[in-house]
């Protein structure tokens, strides 16, 4: 029997999942999971949950489903710990420390591999479940012939997204919120970016749309067809959605999963008039209907994207048109943050107490789920509601439920919390010791200026940089110039290394194996893998393999799973620190990592062509940043207008023994006048003018260590997340030793290989 896998934001969310009938429930705590802004579970909750749906006879699964940084990893490894002690059914990750830690302290942690990590083939399926993972959610942006396929090459259980909120880029790939101001997806903080009014320029006039907002995935018609396919478990995403949204999309699917085989369509109809009322954006099928790839890549698109459908959710009710305090009666009134009155004008409908609402800053920093407790009536007839605290003045408020539709749920929880006291503890980390550099070991990686590009022709170009490596980007353009024209490129096939693609789907893998063997049998042997799936392909051709930015190497526990592997040398992820990048990689193995000083970065990367009407290429946001977008046979791409650049840094980076820098002109077009500027500034290390520096400097936006403390229980005390390690000397760990204990074995029956 299949799962049916619901979110749970908040403790009501999970009463009304339960109480439709969901199989299992996931939710993130206070920390390290992709959703900080849903109000999530505090300790004592999160216990309490795990007892009761225990008894019940129900799962629940737990995200850690962020890149962690390395001064973070002290904490997450307690925190791990801690989920280690309580016991849920499984932990849905991303960062490849997280496995790398479990694999060597904490091997009975099930582990699920979240979308973030950008899983859509069967090989990456695999080559996860060789390292102890039971489950893969996979990548959304796959159809079902696909899904089909690669349930037939795996015995790894396999979760597929079915219903909820979409992202516009592919899985765990979009830099857009964290280059605008260091909130990235990857770390739970994304801004929505993508769903913002953008303004386009075309035939000497301005238009406005929403033009990379998308729909909201429905697939209820296709849970036959994916239970028939094998697929494991089916999720609902929505944790920032309110409890009456969980409850009524789960009873829709409930009903299908219990009734399609006694007569499909009508089971579907009935599940789809339950559906009708969500009050979500308008729905779609995405993949779902696409027999082939070629006709995906032309038609998702449309699909997907309506530039007319604004980002928010729900019915439009208006802008906060003015405030005031709200009467003392209101328990949380008066208080710091608390509740408010409102006055909301530019809607059709004024909402009523048990109405459930969300409220979304002006700009975009925020947003809240609402049910409303308390209406007032001025003496110009004016309706004031109540609101939680921190919004203001034209911050737009949408409808999500009326209380006609809300329904009370027996409470999962346990009324007494008080024997629910685990808590974190302060253990200590034991210290990483990444494979100090063999002699001879990094040849095929030498010191100096790496260029990538991607195309043939750009390598020309480029040759004018006197690259010690050329890193050309493997695309439709420059596979076809290699493979089919046979060009001869300007440098030598061992000073040249291939790039693969991030986003690497099962309908085009056996294609891109065969494209592999035939660059190798030409003789090129260097290639820099950006996905797992590639990882698996080239460790089994004897290719030499760099991990590119996309294998997200944040910390040095993920850098030790990636060594394990059989990689050696790390590209730099782009959203990465100085400070970060220093801290992962001490001076003696700075040769291990390629930095990249200048890029136009791919802020989302989209699996499908633009749709026709979408006849521009630059485009601005309302504080006039201009960025561009460029739509091709192998998908589309937005960038900045501007590029990033340390390129003046390089000077000071080699005194601290980095000494391998990458230019990144990818899926732009290498200009004469481009080349002289960045030689310009290699030479007097002097800054390019109009560039980002991207988080180079600021590092991600973080929250603060009192604000984590408040996330906690007020009994809980953590160690605050830049807290140093303790004086005293704490194991160590890594280079095959197990902290004079006994050797512990990964959920496979085997030790965790360790790379000496």
């Amino acid at each position: 029997m299949a799962e049916l896998l619901a979110p749970a934001g908040n403790v009501e969310s999970l009463d009304a999942a339960i109480g439709e009938g969901a199989d299992a429930v996931y939710l993130g705590l206070k920390t390290f999971n992709a959703r900080l802004r849903s109000s999530n579970f505090s300790f004592r909750e999160f216990e309490g949950a795990v007892s009761s749906l225990h008894k019940k006879g129900k799962k629940i699964y737990v995200t850690v489903n962020t890149v962690c940084e390395e001064r973070e990893t002290e904490r997450l490894y307690r925190f791990l710990a801690y989920l280690n002690r309580v016991g849920p059914d499984g932990l849905i990750v991303q960062d490849y420390g997280v496995i790398r830690m479990c694999q060597e302290f904490f091997p009975n942690l099930v582990l699920h591999a979240s979308t973030q990590m950008n899983v859509e083939s069967a090989s990456a399926v695999n080559l996860l479940g060789k390292e102890g993972f039971k489950r893969v959610v996979l990548a959304r942006e796959l159809g079902l012939e696909e899904i089909k396929d690669i349930k037939s090459k795996t015995n790894v259980e396999l979760e597929v997204f079915v219903h909820g909120a979409l992202c516009v880029s592919e899985s765990g790939l979009c830099l857009f919120s964290s280059f605008l101001g260091g909130k990235s997806a990857n770390r739970g903080m994304c801004a929505q970016a993508c769903r913002r009014l953008y303004t386009t320029e075309g035939g000497g006039a301005n238009f406005q749309g929403y033009y990379f907002s998308p729909c909201d995935l429905q697939l209820i018609d296709k849970i036959p067809d994916l239970v028939q396919a094998g697929v494991e478990s089916f999720k609902i995403e929505g944790r920032m959605k309110s409890a009456e949204y969980v409850g009524s999309v789960v009873a829709a699917y409930r009903y299908v999963l219990d009734h399609w085989q006694e007569n499909k369509k009508e089971a579907v109809a009935a599940a789809k008039r339950m559906l009708a009322t969500d009050f979500a954006r308008s729905k779609t099928s995405y993949w779902y209907n696409f027999k082939s790839v070629q006709d995906g890549v032309e038609g998702a698109g449309g699909q997907i994207l309506n530039p007319n459908q604004a980002g928010g959710t729900g019915i439009y009710l208006g802008k906060i048109a003015a405030q005031k305090y709200a009467p003392k009666e209101l328990s949380d009134a008066g208080k710091e943050g608390g509740v408010q009155l409102a006055l909301i004008k530019g809607g059709s409908y004024d909402p009523d107490p048990g109405d459930s609402i969300r409220i979304h800053k002006k700009n975009d920093s925020g947003r809240q789920s609402h049910k409303v407790r308390y209406v007032e009536t001025d003496k110009q007839g004016r309706r004031w509601i109540d609101i939680p605290g921190g919004f203001g003045v034209d911050d737009e408020v949408y409808l999500l439920q009326t209380k006609s539709m809300s329904k009370r749920y027996q409470r999962v929880l346990p009324n007494d919390l008080g024997p629910y006291n685990h808590q974190p503890r302060d253990e200590l980390l034991p210290v990483m010791d990444l494979t100090p550099v063999q002699k001879k070991e990094l040849d095929y990686f030498p010191e100096g200026i790496y260029v990538q590009v991607s195309s043939v022709a750009d390598v020309f170009s480029a040759q004018a940089l006197n690259p010690v490596r050329m890193i050309l980007e493997l695309n439709s353009e420059s596979l076809y110039d290699l493979l089919k024209k046979k060009t001869a490129l300007p440098f030598s096939k061992k000073q040249t290394l291939l790039s693969l693609d991030p986003f690497c789907p099962q309908g085009i893998e056996g294609e891109q194996a065969a494209q592999i063997d035939a660059l190798i049998e030409m003789g090129y042997k260097n290639f820099v893998a950006n996905n797992l799936a590639q990882v698996a392909l080239l460790r089994q051709k004897g290719a030499t393999v760099v991990a590119g930015p996309y294998l997200y190497a944040f910390n040095r526990w993920a850098v030790s799973w990636l060594e394990n592997l059989g990689l050696g040398a790390f590209v730099s992820p782009y959203e990465n620190s100085k400070k970060n990048l220093e801290a992962v990689y001490e001076p003696k193995l700075r040769d291990r990592v390629l930095i990249p000083v200048y890029a136009y970065p791919a802020l989302f990367r989209m699996r499908f062509k633009l749709p026709k009407e979408y006849d521009f290429t630059y485009f601005s946001d309302k504080e006039d940043v201009a960025f561009k977008v460029n739509s091709t046979a192998d998908g589309s791409f937005v960038m900045p207008e501007a590029p990033f650049s340390i390129v003046d840094k390089t000077a000071a980076l080699q005194t601290e023994g980095f000494k391998r820098f990458l230019l990144d002109f990818s899926k732009t077009k290498v200009g004469r006048q481009e080349i002289k500027a960045v030689q310009l500034s290699l030479a007097k290390q002097k800054p390019l003018e109009g560039v980002s520096r991207f988080n180079w400097k600021e590092g991600f936006y973080t929250i603060s260590p009192e604000d984590y403390k408040a996330r906690y229980d007020k009994s809980a005390s953590p160690a605050a997340p830049d807290a140093r390690r303790p004086q005293k000397q704490a194991p160590r760990s890594g280079k095959g030793r197990s902290n004079g204990t006994a050797q512990k074995t990964s959920r496979t029956g085997r030790p965790p290989r360790r790379r000496r």
